[in-house]
């Protein structure tokens, strides 16, 4: 068990007249994490450096700058990488950094930057600390006579056989950082819903997904171990993971990519999960994937990409328990390859490999390891993966082809190690499948609006930020929207859509790309699914939300009874409450009926929660500041 003492430590500076900010997210005996932010009042096109000195010989690991100079293991001079040389006015950038050897923060004696001198002031804010158990236990819960989930922020005690309503109105413990920019701080999210026990809620839904044998903590009383006999072709060990939605076939290209939308929101949104006293799970609930992922790469260019055949599982309604028939795999090699689901897969290891980063470095090794394998696998051995596993074919057919997935895993790796290689390969895929489009949704199928929005983030380059630009504007300000509000861009799994876009322009708004117009935008999809509509749609939150999903475990009664077809006709509520997931939503016309024989309407999925909940985090996050 690794225990690491969290704090966040905001400390002053000034640049002339420009104040910038040094943020420590993490300290140790002698080292730390954090980031130097200089906001960028005048566009920068001809690169950038940076020199830190030091009152001590220190070790530095920084990624976002290359090395020129060092003076006695205390001056560190860095400039900028081709692919960020460009600075644009009114971004922050962010120079993130981890020192070791016996550096405190307060060692940092001089920092220049472009020949500017940076003062540290003496103000300090700490905010309060946590201890981060990144594999060890979870909070105990009791599992007899649930009450309800306790929204103020402390993780609740609850018991899972009456479980009445999340209070989405109850306070979360508060920690309200000096303001210390004089960029522009948005405060326009308001404490209507209580985001911090939407973000508990979401966790549970996804511990209720998992597949494999179940660790001790399991919080799901009315979950066990299940489908503990999955292998390979070969015999290897394929349990794990997660169902993907109300079934139980384990399609490993929505996980990648429900994964790597999660991770996204943890990286950037990491203080949300502290505040709510959720970081710990959301590690967890990351690892339970990119584990099963590291399983299901058996050798350098073989990976499996399904377990279960979605039509005979689809022609059973049971539990998942109490499936005891072995199940098919499929896997992706060199002549039948898959080139979108292994792209995606590279970009969830690697965006999981940066929340890892301070966390468990050692694991974070092994995530890129087999993210930079699985990247050189899709990019040179192409072809869509529906060709290949041809049962996904009817379920996850890969209809936006695998450019995107390239592009989206370049990125993902270009931000996880900085190396030019992967910028260069993010240009040639925009160059040869056209990425420079614009899309109509951001989904697990077509990520050009994601790749875009995150070059833009990565970059600054204003290429990618019109872009990023051109997708938000036209969701928030043409595409369609139900009466009360909802953007609606598919009548399958409508919240769904609406919660990814909801997270993609809340990235765009946080590289400064028209930001108050954008988390206006999110606040009010976020919030019409919590009960703006005049109803929620999240299981066990707010006022009327849905009690029949389409989801085969929790319309079960409990065992020993039989669950079979009958359960799925009963008109009755779901025996199982299903905390935390978000139901397919509305129709155009914000009509909606809880049935559970509407799976366009009513089906719950992995896919479903991931950009919800990262956009939730993402409007914790504003609401904080």
């Amino acid at each position: 068990m690794i225990l690491l003492k969290y704090t966040v430590v905001l400390l002053i500076l000034a640049i002339g007249l420009i104040q910038a900010r040094l943020r420590v997210d993490k300290e140790w005996p002698g080292g730390f994490q954090g980031a130097i932010e200089i906001p960028i009042v005048n566009q920068i096109n001809n690169g950038w450096e940076l020199e830190i000195q030091f009152d001590r010989s220190v070790t530095i690991d920084a990624w976002l700058g290359d090395l020129r100079s060092k003076f006695e293991d205390q001056i560190f001079k860095y400039g900028n990488k081709e692919w960020n040389a460009q600075l644009a006015s009114g971004s922050v950038f962010h120079f993130e950094f981890v020192v070791n050897g016996g550096g405190i923060p307060s060692s940092i004696i001089t920092i220049l930057f472009n020949g500017q001198s940076v003062n540290i002031d003496s103000d300090i804010v700490i905010l309060p600390g946590s201890t981060i158990n990144p594999t060890g236990s979870t909070p105990t819960f009791e599992t007899e006579n649930l009450s309800t989930i306790n929204p103020t922020g402390s993780t609740p005690t609850f018991e899972t056989e009456n479980l009445s309503t999340i209070n989405p109105t109850g306070s979360t413990p508060t920690f309200q950082p000096e303001d210390l920019s004089t960029t522009s701080i948005i405060s326009i999210v308001n404490d209507k819903y209580n985001y911090g026990a939407v973000l508990h809620a979401s966790l549970l839904f996804y511990e209720a997904q998992r597949a494999g044998k179940l660790p001790t903590n399991n919080r799901i009383s009315w979950r066990s171990d299940s489908m503990l006999m999955d292998k390979g072709e070969n015999g290897e060990d394929l349990t794990g993971g997660y169902f993907d939605a109300g079934d139980f076939v384990k399609f490993g290209f929505p996980m990648a990519a429900f994964t790597t939308l999660l991770a996204w929101g943890v990286i950037d949104y990491k203080d949300a999960y502290v505040k709510s006293d959720e970081f710990d799970q959301v590690l967890q609930a990351l690892r339970w994937s990119t584990d099963y992922f590291i399983k299901a790469h058996v050798s350098e260019r073989e990976f499996y990409g399904q377990v279960g055949d979605g039509h005979a599982d689809h022609a059973s309604w049971s539990r998942p328990e109490d499936w005891t028939n072995p199940r098919p795999a499929w896997k992706v090699t060199v002549q039948k390859p898959g080139s979108d689901l292994v792209g995606e897969t590279a970009a969830a290891l690697a965006a999981t490999s940066i929340v890892f980063r301070s966390v468990d470095p050692e694991y974070q090794s092994i995530l890129l390891t087999h993210a930079r394998q699985l990247y050189d696998f899709a990019n040179e051995n192409r072809g869509k993966y529906s060709d290949s596993i041809t049962n996904a074919a009817d379920f996850y057919r890969s209809w936006s082809g695998y450019g995107d997935e390239l592009a989206w895993a370049a990125a993902w790796l270009l931000r996880a190690t900085g190396e030019q290689r992967y910028q260069i390969d993010v240009e040639k895929h925009f160059q040869e499948f056209g990425l420079d489009k614009r899309s109509n949704e951001f989904s697990w199928d077509d990520k050009t609006a994601g790749v875009q929005v995150l070059m833009a983030k990565i970059t600054q380059q204003a290429k990618y930020r019109q872009q990023a630009e051109s997708f938000c504007n036209y969701i928030v300000r043409q595409a369609p929207k139900t009466p009360k509000g909802l953007v609606f861009l598919s009548q399958w799994g409508a919240l769904r859509h609406a919660g990814n876009v909801a997270f993609i322009c809340l990235q765009a708004a946080d590289v400064g790309i028209n930001t108050q117009e954008y988390l206006d935008f999110a606040s009010r999809q976020i919030n019409y699914m919590l009960g703006d509509s005049g109803r929620s749609y999240v299981i066990g939150f707010g006022q009327n939300y849905p009690q029949r999903p389409h989801h085969r475990s929790s319309s079960c009664p409990s065992r020993p009874a039989v669950c079979d077809w009958n359960a799925y006709n009963s008109p009755q509520a779901n025996p199982q409450l299903l905390i935390g997931a978000l139901v397919g939503g509305p129709d155009q016309n914000d009509n909606y009926e809880d049935r559970r024989d509407d799976y366009i309407k009513n089906e719950v999925a992995t896919d479903y929660n991931a950009g919800f909940q990262s956009a939730v985090a993402g409007l914790l996050h504003y609401q904080s500041k």
